[in-house]
Formats: structure tokens, sequence, C-alpha cells
């Protein structure tokens, strides 16, 4: 990855950077003291007690976001960076109790032994035979002694090789719970006889079906009994709350976008006639930067290149929709270049690009930088090493290391002046070229292929809405929300503009985004800084105007019938729906009379699976398949059994053996032993549900 390249990710080589430059500190710090020089004593949460600095927190956050490119939005991050502290922390406080450690040694034996982990197989690998170089890793570790508070070494420490020890500390403490699994030979030969058994039953089902729902009234009482009796279910670890919303349009018109394009359309003349893209295009106010160099036609990801490569020189296509804009596109020229060149160079930074913000800091004037550079090239000139010189010389970090290199990238990748060269210029041609970055001393190693080059410049109007009409729509919704300060007027006033109200899915107050409506971070602060029944001030969510009341809080603990009521209310209907068949339609002591009375026929079951969780023309009915495999049901008639689809009255036929298809108990064992050595890999899962955690982060963020 290359300092030059202008690619979307445009961050990647610094990290990189980091690693070719400075490998790993842990040789030279203790990787085990947890050194936090950032305490700024504010705590954003506590783990079993023990506090998490939100000047840490941050930290990291800030770090991964850098590590990520931006690829992953910072909310989040936010909430990856929580879960991942929080499962450090309470691993590390559960393998201190355990004595569980990783010493030097052993990280040693991790990192350069047999199989290294993935990070140092590719930074440690033969170029001639591309397997890792433990030899090679030692090294640069050793050489990297006198640097023991380079932010590039932290940063990789923090990046790598703390995860590694976590990782390591994991496996230890899951491989002490999967060494003491085990199971008895006569429980895997049960269940084997179990799953090799099948059954054959006589039933008369009433399903739930023939009750009319609307005959059967659910009320709260009946719905708070069912989660208390299944409270395992329905215990919810923090507060969560919902509203309802009614929304205002404050996307682009279809007169805004006809005003765009009717704009552009103005435009199209002028582009076509003028000879200076570069500012003609900044004079725009355009949003498709302009790249001044030419591209082959396979790297050209542009939806409409079909038809702009039919384009004479001069030419102007357009308007026409790409992603949320209008553009024209004019061909400024072609001409064949190579598919593929490889350069060497040496880059002399005027610019470093600051890996939060990605944008560029001066760090040296052009007469400073250009008088180093013709000290490196008088250097070449003068028959020095271009390896030397490189290494000594260049200010980027992923190629300096290689002599300046980089190998077969194609066109469009390097910044429009670099690509400009290396792809127009001769082979074995070397030049002194300026990019964003600074100078660099290229020289051409070689060229492969050949393709038609296209230098195009776009220009692009975002499709937005006008003032007037994200006005129109701001002030309907803050004339709602000035009248609509209760319940009663909300639903009034939305009932008298035909306005729809939504309901939204439960939300937390960690949360960034809420459910069936967007992000808006600013709206889920509001609901939990306002109590049931409160109207928001219109908020801007995703082009609409957003006013919302508060409509339910459900409390740490178990949910509330209201917040579960659209899930279990069908439930607690089935029972009573079972209630009254039981009571006024199961009636006689044999199948046949039970049937008659019930208006139903008697059914058989035939091979009915003791480990199958589905009976073949019945459904999903455990209790059916436990009556089924009941000896003292045999031939006899059972009590009424509430099941999923209805109320079942079964009697068993009698239990017989099936092939065993190659199963025994042996392998039964072992497959019921490795099935509960998986389980214990969420070992820290389990101990973070029995953690007592203090989750702050929505004071923060």
């Amino acid at each position: 990855m290359s300092v030059i390249q202008k690619i979307r990710d445009r961050a990647t080589w610094i990290v990189i950077g980091a690693i070719a430059l400075a490998m790993i500190a842990f040789v030279v710090q203790d990787a085990f003291t947890r050194r936090n020089s950032l305490t700024g004593g504010t705590t954003i949460g506590k783990i079993n007690g023990q506090s998490i600095d939100y000047d840490v927190f941050e930290h990291k956050v800030s770090f991964y976001e850098q590590m990520n490119n931006g690829q992953v939005q910072r909310n989040q991050l936010i909430g990856q960076v929580w879960d991942y502290m929080v499962n450090q922390t309470i691993l590390d406080q559960q393998t201190e109790k355990l004595g569980i450690d990783v010493s030097s040694d052993e990280l040693s034996d991790i990192l350069f032994g047999k199989n290294p982990p993935q990070f140092m197989q590719q930074l440690f690998a033969d170029p001639k035979t591309g397997q890792f170089d433990a030899n090679t890793a030692r090294k640069q570790f050793a050489s990297i002694k006198t640097r023991p508070n380079d932010p590039q070494i932290q940063n990789f420490n923090e990046a790598y090789i703390e995860p590694t020890i976590m990782q390591t500390k994991a496996e230890k403490y899951q491989s002490l719970i999967t060494g003491a699994v085990y199971v008895p030979k006569w429980m895997s030969e049960k269940m084997n006889a179990d799953a090799n058994s099948v059954a054959k039953a006589s039933f008369v089902v009433v399903p739930y079906s023939t009750i009319s729902d609307s005959t059967v009234k659910v009320n709260d009482d009946e719905i708070e009994t069912y989660i208390k009796k299944h409270a395992a279910v329905f215990k919810r670890d923090e507060e969560s709350r919902t509203i309802s919303y009614v929304s205002f349009s404050g996307a682009p018109s279809a007169n805004d976008s006809a005003d765009i394009r009717n704009n552009l359309e103005q435009l199209k003349s002028q582009f076509a006639a003028t000879t200076d893209e570069t500012t003609f295009l900044n004079s725009k106010g355009n949003e498709t930067p302009y790249y001044d160099s030419y591209i082959g036609g396979k790297e050209i990801k542009q939806q409409k290149k079909d038809s702009l490569f039919k384009l004479a020189p001069g030419q102007v296509y357009g308007p026409y929709i790409d992603g949320n804009n209008y553009t024209i596109a004019k061909m400024v020229g072609k001409e064949q270049i190579p598919d593929s060149a490889s350069v060497r160079h040496i880059l002399v930074a005027t610019h470093q690009q600051d890996p939060n913000s990605g944008q560029l800091i001066p760090i040296r004037d052009d007469s400073a930088a250009l008088k180093r550079l013709d000290s490196a090239i008088a250097l070449i000139k003068g028959g020095a090493s271009f390896d030397s010189v490189c290494a000594q010389y260049s200010d980027d970090p992923g190629s300096k290391d290689k002599g300046g290199v980089y190998n077969d990238f194609p066109s469009g990748q390097m910044d429009a002046a670099f690509n400009d060269f290396a792809f127009n210029g001769h082979v074995g041609e070397s030049k002194t070229v300026q990019t964003v970055f600074g100078y660099h001393y290229v020289q051409i190693l070689n060229q492969k292929g050949s393709e038609t080059g296209y230098k195009i410049a776009y220009l692009s109007k975002p499709i937005a809405a006008s003032s007037e009409t994200d006005n129109t729509a701001s002030n309907a919704a803050s004339q709602f929300a000035a009248t609509s300060r209760n319940q009663k007027d909300y639903e009034a006033n939305a009932k008298k503009q035909n306005l729809q109200i939504l309901s939204s899915q439960e939300f937390g107050k960690n949360d960034f985004s809420i459910p069936g409506l967007g992000e808006s971070r600013e709206l889920v602060r509001w609901a939990y800084d306002n109590k049931p029944g409160d109207v928001s001030e219109p908020m801007d969510v995703n082009d609409n105007y957003i006013v919302a009341i508060i409509t339910n809080i459900s409390p740490k603990g178990l949910a509330t019938p209201n917040s579960v009521r659209q899930s279990v209310e069908p439930l607690v209907r089935n029972e009573k729906k079972a209630q009254l068949i039981i009571a006024q339609q199961i009636k006689g002591s044999t199948l046949d009379e039970i049937a008659k009375n019930a208006k139903q026929t008697v059914q058989q079951a035939d091979s009915v699976a003791f480990s199958a969780f589905i009976v073949p023309g019945v459904g999903n009915e455990p209790q059916f398949i436990g009556a089924a495999f009941n000896k003292q049901l045999l031939n006899k008639v059972s009590t009424p059994i509430a099941g999923h689809s209805g109320v079942f009255v079964v009697s068993s036929g009698g239990v017989t053996g099936a092939a065993n298809l190659g199963q025994t108990a042996d392998i039964q064992k072992q497959q019921i032993e490795q099935r509960l050595k998986q389980q214990a890999t969420q070992a820290v899962s389990a101990l973070r549900k029995a953690a007592d955690i203090d989750d702050n982060r929505s004071k923060f963020y």
C-alpha cells in the first residue's frame, strides 16, 4: 500500500508504515504490565467493581478508527471497543484468580514458533519462498530495543500483541473447562438407545384455530403472570424505551431534482469548450475530484463507461444519475497506455497525512524538499546503490525498505502526476515528479501490455433539497410539535393532517440508531432524558423531520406486559384456548369417544423419532413425542396435552428399535463431548452474563 496511492482507504499506509518501521515493542517494554498513561479520572463504566477510564476508552476507539481507515463507523467502533474491553477485563479477572498467565518465553514461542499468528506470517515471509522466516523476525525485534517509546511501536503492541496475549489466556481458560468434560458410559448408551428408537401413536388433536381469536381476550395481568412464569426468557439486562413518531419529508422534491439537472444542462457547452478542466471544475463546486491522467478501461468502474468510451475527445455526455449526484462527463483524451507499470522511487515529503482526519499536514517546504531530493539524486548518479539511498532518504514507508519498488500496479491507483509519468514515460527513464505528498525521484523499471487509456472529467452536483423544500418540511414539523404537547393532541393533529403514526421497536440508552427509523443519537438521548407522553421538538433524521412521543419504558429486570405484548399475547391466548378446549371438548375415556365429542378424527403417527423435533403431519410438538415414548401410556389414553398448535390426547402404540446406521454408544459419547466442548468456547460470554457491569457510555457519546 503506497503513501502516494489515491485510493479510498488512504490511511492504510500509516498502519503498514508503523509495522514496517517499528515492528513490536514487547521485547523492550513489559507487555504484561498495563501502563495506561491516559488516565483522566473519569469513569465510563465498571466491571465487577473495576473501572474503565474514559480517556483510555476514547484512545482505543480513536486508535481502531485509524486502523480501520474510516471503513467502520465510529458508533459501531464504540460498541465493539466496549465489548472488547469488557471481555478483556472479565477474562483478566478470572485468569488472575486461577493463576493463568502468558510468560515472555511462551509469547516468544507463539510469535516465532511453528504456527505463528497470521500478522507475523505476513510481516516476515521470505520473499522467495513465501514461508515464515523466524530468524529475520527475531533480528528485527532485537533491532528496536533502543526505541521503547516510539509511538508506532506502542501502537503495534496495542493492535496485535495485547490481543494475542488475551486470546492465549482465553484458550487456556477454555482448555480447563473442556478438560473437565466427561460423559459416563451409561449415559451415552442410554442416549444412543433413545436416539435409535421409534414409536407409533394414535391421537386426537383439537387445533387452537377452531376457536376464534376475537372471542378470547388477554389482559395485562395475564401477560404479566406469563412473564413471571418464564422469567429467564424475559429478563432484561438494561432499560429500553419505545417511541411513536410522525415524519415530514425534507427529501429533494421533483422540482429540486429538475433544477439541478437543468443547471448542469446549461453548463454542458461551457464544459465542452474549456481547455482548462481543472480550473473550470473548481470554479463550479464539483463533487467528483478531477483525475488529470489516463486510466485503462478495465480500471474504470463508472457505471456509464460503455457510453463514455464512445465519446470523441471534447464531447460531453449527460446529465445522468450517478449515486446521489447528477453528473456530466467529458472525454478529455484517449491514448494507448501499458496495462501495468513497475517503478522505483524516492519520496521527500512536503506533506504528511493526519491519521485521524485524513488531512494533509505540511512538514517541509518545497525548497527544503527539493534540496534533500537533489542530494539523494546526486548520490545515485555518483554510483551509490538506489536501495541504500532510498532507505536513507525516502519518506514512503510502503516502499523505502524495498528499494522504493512498486511492481506491476495498474493505472489509476497513484497520484495523477505519478501515474502520468509511470504510464506515459519510457522504460529506463528517470524524472522528478511532484505530487500532493511531495517530490519523487522516479525510475521506470518495466511496462507490460497495452490498452486504451481514457482521461475523463466529471462535473457532478448532489441531488439535494432546496432551502425552500427544507424550510417547508421544517416549518410543518415545528407547527405540529408546537400544537401537540400531549398524547391526546398529538394523535388528534396526526389524524387531522392525515399523518401516519409509526411505532419504533425497543432501543437502549447506548444505541445510535432506532430500529425502523434510522441513525439518530440525538433522538435516543432525548428519549432517555424525558418521560412517557413527552413530545419532542423536530429532529432531522435521514432527510425527514421527526416529531416523536415516548410511548413506553421497559425497566431493567423483567419485561413489562406492554413491551412484549405482541409476542406473548398469542401464547397466552393459546393457553386460554387450551383451557376452554379441555373443559368443553375433551370428553370420554377412549380416543374414539373423545374424537366424536370434539368433532375430530383419530389419527395415526408412525415412526416418531425420539431425537426429532418435528412429528410428520403434526409439527413441532415435543410433549407429543414424550407421550408417544411413555411406556405407561401403552394402549392407554393420556391426559390432555396443551401443545404448540392445539390440545392433544395420545395413546402410545409401543416403542421399537431402529437401524442405527453406524451410530454407536462410543460415537454418541464423542459427539456429546464435542458439543459440550464447543459450548465451552462461550465461557467468556457466560462470565459476562454473570458479571456486575455498570455501563455509563451514554453520558459521553
